[in-house]
C-alpha cells in the first residue's frame, strides 16, 4: 500500500524516490548494525500485514509536523539473529536484550526515514522504541491505506518494515 498522496506531496519527493530512499536506508542500517549485507526487497503482494503470529515488532513514534509510527515485525527466529549480529553474541531467548536490539533497529529506521520528513531535524520528534512480541497478537497504527509497507528477505525469511505517516500540527 502507498502512504497518503497528499502527504508525500507535501515532501517534495515522488512516492517512487521516497521507497527507493528507504529500501536503501534499511538496508544501510542492517548492513552497518547488524552484519546483514545480503538483505533482498521484495514486492509485496498484498495489503500491510496487521496479524502477528510467534513475531517481534518494535515500534517508533513520530509527532509534530508529521505524525505517525515506523514499526520492524520479524519472526522471532530472525529477531534473535538480527539481535546476535548487533550484539556480537549468541542470542536464543527472547529476552530484554532481544527487544532493546529490535528497539533500536526500528529507532535507526525512523531516524533514517525522518530525514525525509524534516529539513532542520526539529519539527519531527521520535518516542523511544516500544516493543512487542508474542505467539499471536495484531498491530493497528491508522489506516492501512496510508501505510508503506516493505518486505525484506533475510537468511530465507522475511521481515516487513511499515511507515504510517500523517499531516500533523
Amino acid at each position: 500500500m502507498a502512504l497518503d498522496q497528499s502527504v508525500v506531496a507535501l515532501l517534495g519527493l515522488t512516492e517512487s524516490d521516497l521507497l527507493k530512499g528507504m529500501i536503501r536506508d534499511v538496508q544501510e542500517v542492517f548492513s552497518t548494525m547488524v552484519g546483514k549485507d545480503n538483505l533482498l526487497h521484495l514486492p509485496l503482494m498484498l495489503d500491510p500485514i496487521t496479524h502477528f503470529e510467534g513475531c517481534v515488532t518494535a515500534m517508533v513514534g513520530m509527532a509534530g509536523t508529521y505524525n505517525g509510527v515506523v514499526s520492524l515485525h520479524a519472526p522471532q527466529k530472525l529477531a534473535l539473529d538480527f539481535a546476535s549480529g548487533m550484539l556480537g553474541m549468541d542470542m536464543t531467548e527472547l529476552d530484554s536484550d532481544v527487544h532493546d536490539a529490535l528497539g533500536e533497529i526500528a529507532n535507526m529506521i525512523a531516524g533514517s526515514f525522518k530525514h525525509y520528513l524534516s529539513k532542520g531535524g526539529t519539527d519531527v520528534r521520535l518516542s523511544t522504541p516500544s516493543v512487542i512480541a508474542g505467539k499471536d497478537y495484531s498491530v493497528s497504527a491508522g489506516n492501512p491505506g496510508d501505510t508503506l509497507t516493505l518486505c525484506f528477505a533475510a537468511d530465507e525469511q522475511c521481515f516487513l518494515v511499515n511507515a504510517f505517516l500523517r499531516g500533523g500540527s
